[in-house]
């Protein structure tokens, strides 16, 4: 039987037909960092420029409201010497941001060495939990500069009537999360530990603190970010240094673009204070990995 000729189709080997060139391409390390940009930053830096945008627009339509030009002239000034001293009450905004966080950091301390405890023997004791329960329905809605003159009238000073008025503000958060943390731990964990007679400090210690750790975080979020919410309001009607003191000073010298700078510091350093607490609560947080 005569072989196949070169020329017939069974010599020819089937070709295999290779992908379009660039069909399936990866990405180049420029069109990686190019998406990453457009997916993250974009998006707030657009909505920041909207901001801007409108914020000139309105002092344009608004002569009384500076610009965001002229603000950002006083802001460089502002922040070139931000701890002067000319005296007892012209200090630079250094000083007034420095006086602000030291009083939420005592009147938040304060908070959680009694709201924590407290929300875990809350959640802990059915009986403690009903007998405070209308108490805290009652005293946690109320307005927080409506405690400022029980402070002035107990304290008979300013400064630590401003440091009360967060310390009542910035409690219930703390209680509230941590007693609904202690709440919603299953009642099997417990039982075991009452089978296994252990003592309370190891139900606290192996069983209630690890399970109510992400509860106990929110609410030391919310409550930070209350403190720092009062305590602007709580500086302008009790004076001294703080920002609130000198917000309210700058408005009776006329000086707004003082006060627009004040918004953003207080704005910026709340969001500090946020970021620093997610960060933590990610660090300690349990249950991953």
């Amino acid at each position: 039987m005569a072989a196949a000729s070169p020329e017939s189709p069974a010599a020819v080997a089937p070709v295999k037909s290779k992908p379009a060139q660039g069909s399936h391409r990866p990405p180049r390390q420029g069109e990686s960092r190019l998406r990453a940009f457009i997916k993250i930053l974009l998006p707030p830096l657009l909505g920041l420029a909207v901001f801007v945008g409108l914020w000139a627009l309105v002092s344009m339509t608004s002569p009384q409201l500076p610009g965001p030009v002229k603000t950002w002239h006083s802001a460089v000034e502002v922040f070139a010497d931000p701890f002067y001293r000319n005296g007892p009450n012209d200090l630079g905004i250094g000083w007034n941001i420095l006086n602000s966080l030291g009083r939420v950091g005592i009147g938040f301390g304060l908070a959680a060495l009694v709201g924590i405890p407290a929300g875990f023997l809350l959640g802990r004791f059915e009986f403690l939990h009903r007998m405070s329960a209308p108490v805290i329905s009652l005293l946690r809605p109320v307005s927080p500069l409506a405690w400022l003159p029980i402070g002035l009238l107990v304290f008979k000073s300013a400064n630590p009537a401003a440091i009360w008025v967060i310390f009542i503000s910035s409690i219930w958060p703390m209680i509230i999360n941590t007693a609904v943390g202690v709440q919603r731990i299953p009642r099997d964990y417990l039982n075991v530990a009452r089978v296994l007679n252990l003592s309370e400090w190891k139900v606290f210690t192996k069983i209630l603190f690890p399970s109510v750790l992400p509860y106990m975080l929110t609410g030391v979020r919310l409550a930070i970010g209350v403190a720092w919410l009062v305590i602007v309001a709580a500086e302008m009607l009790t004076g001294g240094v703080g920002l609130g003191f000198w917000v309210w000073d700058e408005w009776n010298n006329l000086n707004v673009e003082h006060i627009i700078i004040a918004i953003f510091v207080v704005g910026v350093v709340g969001l500090l204070l946020e970021q620093l607490l997610v960060l933590v609560a990610n660090r300690f947080s349990y249950g991953e990995n």
